[in-house]
């Protein structure tokens, strides 16, 4: 019998860790390939920059030496996207191990600088995979965050730099869930929207952001006879706080935030402990009204967030009209 009973998980460890950094470390050296190709392409066309379409030129006539030989990595396309790679991250020494090839282009075609920065610390900090970031960016999580915070907090956060101190901070309003899988034309009862989420609770995590973690779902709550069920419970490190959902797949009404106080003022008062932070309410509804919102909470109110779910990635000039209509309304508040 062995002394140490947990001798074998740990060489397994080893095993799958090693594996994973050899992985790793071919997927850096093959990007850093990419860059420097990238880079004799630039200079080459540099230096032959008198010349009309000489850089197209160029292009095809090195696809056609290495392409035969190399295979379609080395395509016209392809050679166009080296090229592109060294002029977005012209310092080779500043690009990161831990991201590879795939997430790089997808990096390459954001040309906002604040936007790709973001991208690439959350993708560090969260080890996020080339599906999970291009699933961030088409959902258009950092113009999300913007609708509610400036370019500055949303980076520092990202970087590590800045605790949020906000629900504002993390919580998005839009909520983007096309992953549950649910037609939007269609109508459905809450248990099953609720299902949806916990059989893609990974994902759903992946939309909430940093922090959170998995504690309940439907927690049952008794007051002096009368039992409540809080539909699902997550708790945040980053805010030392739990955070509670309720899902309402009817446009919100001042009951649904009434019902939604009284969870929270529960938890505050009896789950909370005293290190921790207020607890949040979120009411993730199919429409909401903001008015109604502003008028039916307190006007110190920090801990209620209604936030609106779609089933649907936006379009880009869906984003551009909402950060547009936020940007009046705080400019009309200003007023």
């Amino acid at each position: 019998m062995l002394a140490n009973s947990s001798l074998i998980s740990e060489i397994k460890n080893i095993i799958s860790q090693s594996r994973d950094n050899a992985i790793r470390s071919v997927d850096y050296q093959r990007t850093l390939m990419y860059w420097h190709i990238g880079q004799r392409i630039f200079e080459e066309e540099q230096n032959g920059k008198e010349r009309a379409e000489y850089g197209t030129y160029l292009i095809k006539y090195l696809s056609e030496q290495l392409q035969p030989e190399f295979g379609s990595g080395f395509s016209r396309r392809q050679l166009e996207k080296y090229r592109q790679f060294y002029r977005v991250f012209p310092i080779a020494s500043a690009l990161r191990t831990q991201l590879n090839w795939t997430q790089y282009k997808l990096l390459t075609s954001i040309d906002d600088e604040h936007k790709r920065e973001y991208y690439i610390a959350e993708s560090v900090k969260n080890n996020w995979s080339a599906r999970q970031l291009e699933r961030q960016i088409n959902s258009s999580l950092y113009e999300r965050l913007l609708l509610s915070n400036d370019k500055e907090s949303v980076l520092a956060i990202a970087k590590g730099e800045m605790i949020p101190n906000e629900p504002s901070q993390i919580i998005k309003d839009p909520m983007v869930l096309e992953f549950l899988g649910l037609k939007k034309e269609s109508t459905y009862y809450e248990k099953d929207f609720e299902q949806a989420i916990i059989t893609n609770l990974q994902d759903f995590l992946l939309e909430l952001g940093n922090g959170f973690s998995f504690v309940a779902r439907q927690k049952r709550i008794h007051l002096e006879g009368d039992d409540f069920f809080i539909d699902l419970v997550f708790y945040n490190r980053l805010m030392q706080c739990f955070v509670i959902f309720e899902i309402k797949t009817h446009k919100l009404t001042h009951e649904d935030l009434g019902q939604l106080q009284m969870y929270v003022n529960y938890y505050d008062r009896k789950e909370k402990l005293a290190h921790e932070n207020k607890t949040i309410g979120i009411l993730l509804c199919a429409e909401k009204n903001n008015a109604l919102v502003k008028f039916t909470l307190p006007e110190n109110n920090e801990s209620i967030l209604a936030s609106k779910y779609q089933l649907y990635l936006p379009t880009e000039s869906q984003i551009l009209e909402a950060l547009k209509i936020d940007l009046d309304e705080f400019n009309n508040q200003k007023k």
